[in-house]
């Protein structure tokens, strides 16, 4: 999966810089007409539009549940799976292409899912901005694009400022669960998680994969060619 000022209320901000260098480029990328179409007829209804205040989460789901954020969603196949098997948790998406966007409120409406809501945005201004510190149950980000090119590594999304925000954004004993099928990638996130120190890792090193997080076709491929996925759980203290 590859994956926008001043605030509402008293919100802790970590030291993070206001010009950020984004994890994903701007391009103009394929959109099939079925995807555009559920743009057009669902977004307002499944979406909240990014802005410089807190959500209220209670407000945007219609209920007071656990609620999981979700970085980078790609076409939506993992989180409706997981959406279907976790009904009493509430699981927001953040994804800035329209491909993704299109694909899983498609999906949501399929299946008819309710216990989704998605914000197209930039995930780093979305959580600065919009989550409120100590308000979210567990963060999910799977499959980021691992910039795999050595001059391109700043661009990866798991760096220590963007970890040291999201845990500021988790409650305590919240998780945060990683994937990648990049090695190097794997071991950049060991060191950066492993080394917040509101953070705990679950594992001794890598975790094996929680029933929750299915198997995608492109993993699977992956796994048949011999490649390797690693996942990283940790816990906020």
């Amino acid at each position: 999966m590859q994956p926008e000022q001043a605030l509402t209320g008293s919100v802790d901000k970590p030291d993070f810089q206001s010009q950020h260098i984004k994890s994903f480029v701007n391009r103009r990328s394929h959109i099939t007409q079925g995807q555009q179409e559920a743009i057009d007829a669902w977004l307002p209804k499944w979406s909240k539009p990014y802005a410089p205040k807190l959500l209220d989460l209670q407000d945007t789901f219609g209920r007071n549940a656990p609620t999981i954020l979700e970085i980078g969603f790609g076409m939506g196949e993992t989180t409706e799976k997981i959406a279907l098997a976790r009904p009493d948790d509430n699981f927001l998406g953040v994804e800035v292409f329209n491909a993704g966007v299109g694909a899983l409120l498609k999906r949501i409406e399929g299946s008819g899912l309710t216990n989704i809501r998605i914000i197209q945005h930039d995930a780093v201004e979305v959580l600065r901005d919009m989550i409120a510190p100590g308000t979210l149950a567990g963060v999910h980000i799977y499959f980021p694009d691992p910039w795999p090119k050595k001059r391109h590594h700043k661009r990866r999304l798991i760096q220590p400022p963007l970890i040291a925000l999201l845990a500021s954004r988790m409650a305590s004993g919240a998780y945060i669960h990683c994937a990648t099928d990049w090695e190097h990638y794997a071991l950049q996130m060991l060191e950066v998680l492993g080394g917040e120190p509101t953070l705990q890792n679950t594992c001794e090193g890598f975790a094996p994969r929680p029933d929750y997080r299915p198997l995608t076709k492109f993993e699977n491929r992956g796994l048949r060619l011999g490649h390797g996925v690693w996942d990283l759980i940790f816990k906020k203290r």
